[in-house]
């Protein structure tokens, strides 16, 4: 039985082996590859067989054929027969010698047959072989090939036939004419002669040891004749260089004496060639191989040859390389090879060829040269022992190249020499010199490109380097003594500030090595070297360059490492100290990134640091030598602005805590005398180190600040007249402002008791005198903007100082007016239309604080201060830029804040209602600008101001805030304005405003009125720019004010109101009239007599003018005529032209006033809505057309009209009173208007309306309804539903006849979750509709209610009996919908009230199984609701109501697994998981049977091309595997089946089968039945995972169980898969069919 079985499976899928499909192709041989697995022998039997009946068959195919039957030999070789391996053997020979054209893949697949079974069976093949090998014929080329492959594949089988295959060869040498021919037999004399050196170099494994080289002597120099003198000669290329390649290795088998002779002949041939081929791997391979073999003979031709030799090689390492491949730097390796054997042999000669060449003209003889003299330097390191001082010195000449490919060559030179102790000789420094220097290149140094065009970036260069320093420093041992302490030697000198870095990480590893070997060993002598940098000078260098911690690689980390393990070098006192402080430096760095690092913050941590340290060291000798180190540092960093401004603060800080007064006072002066003053940073850096050693040293800092202005080189910079200037009249200015600057930080610096005294004496005097020019006695003021800056920034400085004294409340300013005189004239001059620096905020900022001190500023001039610091501001364009187009946002921010600061310290010099008014009386003009920018800021200014007020308000009497209607009329309006900004801060400003008012009144600060917090809520009202929110807020807003404004304030605020009615923001002026409005209205008792004339004169302007303001009067007339004639009004407003129009309109809104009128509105309004039909039918030209549904006007006017009444905020009362009937009339409304049209005339009037008053609304008469309803919500406090259904996307569903039942009942959860106290009044209303004509409305009533019950609400309620009542006399609807949704109703108490499930389950599933079998229809959607339900309400109802129906809706929905609608396939599963999941524990026994047969269908269905499909099958298998009682199965499910995670599919069902099969053995032929008929799946991928299934179960099957399974029919079934369309379903049929030989 299993030779046919296997022969008929190989057959099968045999015959598959021509599918176009490459992937089906390869699991075609995969599955063969499988079968000979099981059962090698008889695949490779049944393979011999195919192909030698296929005589047709497509060489391309047959190859595959023959590598599937290599792969098996190669697996399964000692499980070969001898007998088989004969038949694979002649089926090989055959194949590969069946054509004499040459087609490579066939025959190489053949030869590579032969090669698998010679492993084993070399006498067989071997026999065959040479069966096609005879004397005197030449053979196939495959032939020769294959001979040469066994060589290789089994060298000790092989070599013993060597000899005759030789001397049968040797003849047919001369008889091959073709070039190709000539190849193969040149690939096989090379394999020949490498298996038999791998021979004679393992004898001591070899089955014969008596096999000499001599054997073969003679056979490989007759072939060597042929193939030097003959066919290297020969003009293919490829043929030579097959020559050259087999001549390497057959010199090592010619006598010694032929060798010797041939070498004269041989290698000038040889190295010729190179010049013949671009491709010279083979050339330099061979070449060495002959190297080699003259070197173990002791050849003396080389001797004569080396000259040439040199010189071709040579050029081979210099040659350009074009390409980086494998094979390139194989050949390149190769030449490399070549000069290790000439060191070997002739170190002397290949030196002096070397080292000349070092010096030359040409980049690449100079880089290929310096590549040997590294090989041989690693590769030959005896013969170049003695050599080591002669190859420093000649290294001198290319240390001074500045090519970069050299400079990379001549570093690797030096590692190479590290390595092997050459840098220990005299001179070795020298290269350590020059590492360093390489790793000192710039990162971004630009390319110079060579002659040729090519060139390495010079940050290779240096990276090469860096990762050379490092490495010899941390692994060549032998290296410690030659770099420490040398390497110290390069820290401070700035030509190698870019190396510090990775010098800094060595110096760390060697100090570190050093300590380890003892205390003696690390402490460095510095008499003994005077090169190496001082204590003093190491730690200013590294201290300094830490300040940028991130540059170059991380120098701040590199540094602070070094500097802590050198702490007994610098101080021995340091050490204990550092060993706390400095790892909270490296943690702050490691903890940021260059990004998110302040310099700032970092900067005072290294001055703390370096303060810590000198208190720690306390020497004031050792303190004063650092100090003078650093000086002498300073101008090392003239090209690093940052690094030198840190430096000048280290100094300040050193002289801080020097002792001794002449050190401090020297120093100073040296640093007056040589600061670079033109360099703005270093004016900044000298600053920062006066004002810090002016903490201890204030006198004498002081005194060199006025020594050096009153010296010579001072005055000689300054003197206009000088005839010897030294400098230039800029630098004379840029002198000047560092003094200045000086002076400020001096101020700010030193200690708050000692400034007072010498702020007028000295430090401004001083400063004035350096700013101020006199030329004949006549005070010139300068006009440069930086001295300018300077002055302002230091008059900051002190007047900050002077405010933070103790005493500077009782101190007496006597040039406070004159300066804040001199920052005025700054601010003045500065150019109106732009801001370019920050004089104005400097300026602000010194007059801030001046203000603050004593004496008070007279009032002159502080109007002054106010009105130009503002014209200065608020003039600004509104966004100020540079003339390059930058923004300058952040200076504008800052600038403003300083306004605000100065006009709050004005303030608080007098807190009273007049001083605010004089405030805000100043901002009055820019608060009412017709600029917006300008309005903006005035009411920012305003607000902050105001908010200051109230909060440093102290009322010790209770006294009337006078002026609070003129304020409140000033910035009320501007609650409106166009700006958000502007609107935003108007209501701050009122807000403010109350609370003062409230604070006049006697109340505490942290009182909260709760009409005046009104205020803040509502700003969000204003935060759009929608002009009927704006004004509605600012109506509320008036409300607000109207409430908390005394009576008597009410007429002046009116005044001022009116005037803003002209305002030239149209916007402020319409708010002005909305809110005059609402105050007439709210304080009518006190001007009722006004009221006639206000409204009479309003009326008139909406007839007359189309502005929004005059609107509310015409309002007011409406409503008292409609208090008289309510029904006459209504029924007139409705026969208003539709649409209705912004006036009419606003005309309903105003009807709803007073409840009483509203609730008579309303009623007239609901009944001419409901009087008429809601739609007529009108059909179109052509008879039988569909007909459209149109429009009634009456319903849709009183829709319309509703809307606007029911949008008036004044109608929330009653609203509440008649939300029922509303709510359900509406409803209603907006169900029987899905898809209804507007009347015709009413269409064309829509489109060519072209009124000034445009129609409010859209007039479709479904959105109409929908509007009204939304309305009715708002005003019936339900503003949570309307935004629950907004969220929800209910509104724009119901307007859609596809969506309206999901609005509904988006609507329905909204109500029952936000307004369930209104539904008993609301299902009573809609349990009427039942008896609708119109099946839309019973539609939507029942879609209503039955989302009602998914909310427990109306449990609560007590709701849930009559609900379920009504919903199940529904059940007989004659529309199939109305049933859908009952059903989904029912359904929905599992959500809402699940704990009464219980009660009503019989009800509940009679009424879903009846569901099930609604209509004959194959897709009913009522079955498909009857699905939903029951899967969610399984769990709840009662084992025994379920066991009642459970067989009956298991077979019912099983049909539905495969239908073509997605939405059923998933309800279906998901019921049947959930039906397990139910059955658990009480009725397994039922549904075993169930679970079983769906097993294969919910499997398959993993592929389903539907994701949810996918998903109720993993919920649906792991709801069934309890049921199988398997643990290694659910154990599975659970790991695999995860919801949320994808599925390895194949994965999955193979430890699913495995466990099947191992548990259930007897249910493998009903499982393969079953997934037999998925193999005809509509579906691409089930069709695929079906033979994928049936493989797998195959695969863990018991052999035993074969009878179980139609291997007949499954055959041929996976036969016509194999022909499918779907390569995907070809590839698993194959697969699986490789499979079936466990059925053998």
């Amino acid at each position: 039985m299993t030779r046919p079985y296997i022969k008929k499976l190989s057959f099968t899928l045999l015959d598959s082996i021509t599918d176009k499909d490459p992937v089906v192709q390869e699991q075609v041989c995969s599955a063969l590859c499988s079968l000979g697995e099981s059962q090698p022998g008889e695949t490779l039997r049944a393979c011999e067989e195919y192909l030698r009946q296929h005589d047709k068959l497509a060489h391309p195919y047959r190859a595959k054929v023959l590598r599937a039957m290599e792969t098996i030999l190669s697996s399964h070789i000692h499980e070969l027969d001898k007998d088989t391996a004969g038949i694979v053997i002649l089926l090989a020979s055959s194949e590969m010698t069946r054509t004499k054209e040459l087609d490579c893949d066939w025959q190489q697949a053949a030869s590579s047959v032969l090669v698998a079974v010679g492993k084993r069976f070399i006498n067989q093949v071997m026999e065959e072989v040479l069966s096609r090998f005879q004397p005197g014929v030449l053979p196939h080329a495959s032939v020769l090939h294959t001979l040469a492959s066994l060589s290789v594949s089994n060298a000790f089988g092989m070599v013993p036939f060597l000899p005759s295959i030789l001397s049968t060869m040797l003849p047919m040498l001369g008889m091959a004419k073709q070039d190709a021919l000539r190849v193969v037999f040149c690939c096989a004399l090379q394999h020949f002669s490498e298996s038999t050196l791998e021979y004679l170099a393992n004898l001591d494994q070899a089955p014969d040891p008596t096999v000499r080289k001599d054997t073969f002597a003679a056979d490989v120099f007759g072939a060597y004749d042929v193939l030097f003198h003959h066919w290297l000669q020969s003009r293919d290329a490829k043929l030579r260089l097959a020559v050259v390649a087999a001549l390497g290795p057959m010199s090592h088998l010619l006598p010694s004496e032929k060798l010797e002779e041939q070498l004269p002949k041989l290698l000038p041939v040889v190295l010729g060639l190179y010049k013949k081929h671009a491709e010279t791997f083979q050339i330099s391979k061979s070449l060495g191989q002959i190297l080699e073999a003259a070197v173990s003979v002791g050849s003396r031709t080389l001797e004569v040859q080396l000259d040439a030799l040199l010189v071709a090689l040579h050029a081979q390492i210099c040659v350009p390389v074009e390409s980086s491949s494998p094979l390139v730097r194989s050949g390149q390796k190769e030449v490399l090879r070549c000069f290790t054997v000439l060191a070997c042999c002739s170190p002397d000669r290949l030196l002096a060829f070397l080292l000349p060449r070092l010096d030359t003209n040409s980049e690449r003889l100079r880089v290929g040269t310096l590549q040997i003299l590294r090989h041989i330097i690693n590769s030959a390191a005896a013969q170049m022992e003695v050599k080591k001082p002669f190859i420093l010195s000649s290294m001198r000449l290319p240390l001074l190249d500045t090519n970069s490919k050299v400079k990379r060559a001549v570093v690797q030179v030096i590692s190479a020499m590290a390595h092997h102790g050459y840098l220990e000789q005299p001179g070795g420094e020298v290269m350590v010199d020059y590492i360093v220097q390489q790793c000192a290149l710039p990162p971004e140094e630009p390319e110079k490109p060579g002659p040729d065009g090519e060139e390495l970036a010079a940050d290779s260069v240096r990276a090469v380097s860096i990762r050379t320093l490092y490495l010899v420093s941390t692994t060549v041992d032998r290296m410690n003594s030659v770099l420490w302490p040398y390497l110290l030697e390069f820290l401070t000198p700035v030509r190698f500030t870019a190396a510090l870095t990775p010098l800094c990480r060595s110096l760390v590893h060697l100090a570190l090595k050093r300590q380890e070997a003892g205390a003696d060993d690390f402490l460095v002598q510095y008499n003994s070297n005077a090169n190496l940098p001082s204590p003093f000078a190491m730690t200013t260098r590294l201290l300094v360059v830490s300040s940028n911690p991130y540059l170059g690689d991380g120098r701040g980390a590199a540094s602070l490492r070094l500097l802590k393990v050198m702490h007994q070098n610098i101080h021995p006192l340091l050490g204990q100290r550092w060993e706390t402080t400095m790892p909270v430096l490296l943690e702050h760095l490691d903890e940021h990134t260059e990004e998110t690092l302040s310099l700032k913050e970092w900067e005072e941590k290294l001055l703390v640091f370096l303060r810590d340290t000198l208190a720690v060291v306390s020497d004031n000798t050792w303190i004063c030598q650092l100090s003078q180190e650093m000086c002498k540092q300073l101008p090392s960093y003239n090209g690093a602005p940052q690094e030198k401004n840190f430096l000048y603060k280290c100094i300040g800080t050193t002289l801080g805590a020097a002792s001794s007064k002449e050190v401090v006072r020297k120093h100073l002066r040296e640093l007056l005398e040589t600061a670079r003053y033109q360099e703005e940073a270093e004016q900044e850096g000298l600053a920062c180190c006066f004002g810090i050693c002016a903490i201890a040293h204030l006198e004498d800092t002081l005194a060199q600040l006025e020594d050096f202005v009153r010296s010579d080189v001072f005055r000689k910079s300054v003197g206009i007249f000088s005839i010897f200037k030294d400098r230039s009249e800029h630098e004379v200015e840029r002198m000047k402002s560092a003094l200045i600057l000086c002076y400020g930080h001096v101020a700010a610096q030193a200690p708050r008791e000692l400034v007072l005294a010498k702020v007028e004496s000295d430090i401004l005097r001083s400063m004035f005198q350096c700013f101020n020019t006199k030329v004949l006695g006549i005070k010139v003021e300068t006009k440069d903007p930086a001295l300018k800056l300077c002055l302002v920034q230091s008059l900051c400085m002190v007047c900050q100082a002077m405010c933070s004294s103790a005493q500077a409340s009782s101190f007496q300013f006597s040039r406070k007016a004159e300066l804040v005189t001199q920052m005025m004239e700054f601010i003045r001059a500065e150019p109106p239309d732009c801001l370019r620096t920050p004089i104005r905020k400097k300026a602000m900022l010194a007059c801030t604080y001046l203000v603050n001190l004593e004496p008070v500023l007279e009032e002159q001039l502080q109007a002054d201060v106010i009105h130009s610091c503002l014209h200065s501001v608020m003039a600004l364009p509104p966004e100020p830029e540079e003339e390059d187009g930058t923004c300058q946002e952040p200076l504008y921010l800052d600038t403003v804040r300083a306004l605000e600061d100065l006009l709050t310290s004005l303030l608080r010099r007098n807190m009273t209602p007049q001083g605010l008014q004089v405030m805000v009386e100043h901002l009055s003009p820019w608060i009412k600008s017709p600029r917006g920018h300008e309005r903006a800021r005035a009411l920012g200014l305003g607000a902050c101001l105001l908010h200051f007020f109230l909060e440093h308000l102290h009322v010790s009497t209770l006294v009337p805030f006078h002026n609070l209607g003129l304020l409140i009329g000033l910035f009320a309006p501007r609650c409106a304005d166009t700006w958000a900004t502007t609107r935003q801060e108007a209501v701050g400003c009122v807000h403010s405003l109350l609370y003062l008012q409230l604070g006049y009144e006697g109340f505490s600060r942290d009182h909260r009125d709760d009409v005046a917090e009104r205020l803040l809520t509502l700003k969000d009202g204003l935060v759009h720019p929608d002009p009927t929110i704006l004004f509605h807020t600012c109506h509320s807003i008036a409300q607000v004010i109207a409430k908390r404004l005394p009576s008597d304030q009410l007429i002046s605020l009116l005044l001022t109101m009116f005037e803003s009615l002209g305002d030239p923001d149209k916007n402020c002026s319409r708010a002005s009239t909305v809110m005059i409005n609402c105050l007439l209205k709210e304080g009518g008792n006190v001007l009722l007599e006004k009221v006639p004339e206000i409204v009479s004169v309003l009326r008139a302007k909406l007839r007359d003018t189309q502005e929004e303001h005059v609107l509310p009067a015409a309002q007011h007339s409406v409503y008292l005529l409609a208090s008289q004639h309510c029904e006459a009004v209504v029924s007139s407003l409705l026969g208003s032209p539709l649409p209705f129009d912004s006036h009419t309109c606003a005309l309903w809104r105003a009807l709803a006033v007073e409840p009483s009128l509203t609730t008579q509105v309303l009623g007239l309004l609901l009944e001419k809505m409901s009087r008429d039909v809601p739609f007529k039918e009108s059909r179109a030209f052509l008879l039988g057309s569909t007909a459209d549904r149109v429009a009634t006007l009456l319903p849709l006017a009183a829709t319309c009209a509703l809307y606007e009444v029911l949008s008036a905020p004044s109608s929330g009362a009653v609203v509440l009173e008649l939300y029922p009937q509303l709510f359900v009339a509406l409803l209603l409304r907006v169900s029987c208007t899905v898809g209804v049209q507007l009347p015709r005339n009413l269409q064309g009037k829509e489109r060519r309306s072209t009124s000034p008053a445009k129609p409010a609304r859209n007039l479709d008469p479904c959105s109409s309804a929908v509007d009204a309803l939304q309305a009715l919500l708002l005003r019936g406090g339900s503003q949570d539903v309307l935004r629950c259904v907004e969220l929800k996307g209910g509104w724009e569903l119901l307007r859609t006849s596809a969506g309206h039942e999901d609005g509904v009942a988006h609507l329905a959860s909204c109500m029952a979750k936000y307004a369930g106290p209104r539904l008993p009044l609301v299902m009573k209303a809609l349990a009427c509709t039942q008896s609708s004509v119109y099946e839309i409305q019973r539609v939507t009533s029942t879609a209503f209610l039955a989302e009602l019950l998914s909310s427990n609400v109306v449990n609560d309620l007590m709701l849930l009996e009559p609900l379920l009542d009504n919903l199940t006399t529904r059940l007989k609807d004659s529309s199939a919908s109305v049933r859908r949704l009952v059903l989904r109703g029912l359904a929905n108490i599992a959500s809402g009230s699940p704990d009464k499930v219980r009660a009503h389950g019989p009800q509940l599933m009679t009424a879903m199984v009846s569901g099930l079998d609604d209509g004959d229809e194959p897709h009913s959607l009522v079955a498909l609701e009857a699905m939903v339900g029951l899967a969610r309400l399984l769990d709840l109802v009662e084992p025994w109501d379920l066991r009642l129906v459970l067989l009956h809706t298991t077979i019912r929905i099983r049909p539905f697994f495969d239908s073509e609608k997605v939405e059923f396939r998933t309800a279906s599963i998901r019921l049947f998981g959930h039906l397990n999941k139910a059955c658990h524990g009480d009725c397994e026994d039922v549904f075993l049977e169930q679970v079983v047969g769906g097993l294969v269908p919910l499997l398959l269905h993993l592929r389903d091309p539907q994701a949810s499909v996918a998903s109720a099958c993993k919920f649906a298998l792991c709801m069934c595997v309890p049921h199988l009682e398997c643990a290694e199965l659910a154990a599975a499910f659970h790991k695999y089946l995860q919801e949320g995670r994808s599925v390895h599919f194949g994965e999955f069902l193979n430890s699913t089968c495995k466990h099947l099969m191992h548990h259930f053995p007897d249910l493998l032929g009903r499982l393969v039945s079953t997934n037999l008929f998925y193999f005809k799946s509509s579906w691409d991928d089930v069709r695929a995972a079906a033979p994928m299934f049936t493989g797998f179960l195959v695969l863990h099957a018991e052999p035993e169980q074969k009878p179980q399974v139609d291997l007949e029919q499954l055959i041929a079934a996976l036969q016509l898969l194999l022909k499918d369309p779907v390569p995907g379903v070809r590839e698993k049929a194959a697969e699986t069919l490789g499979r079936l030989v466990k059925f053998a």
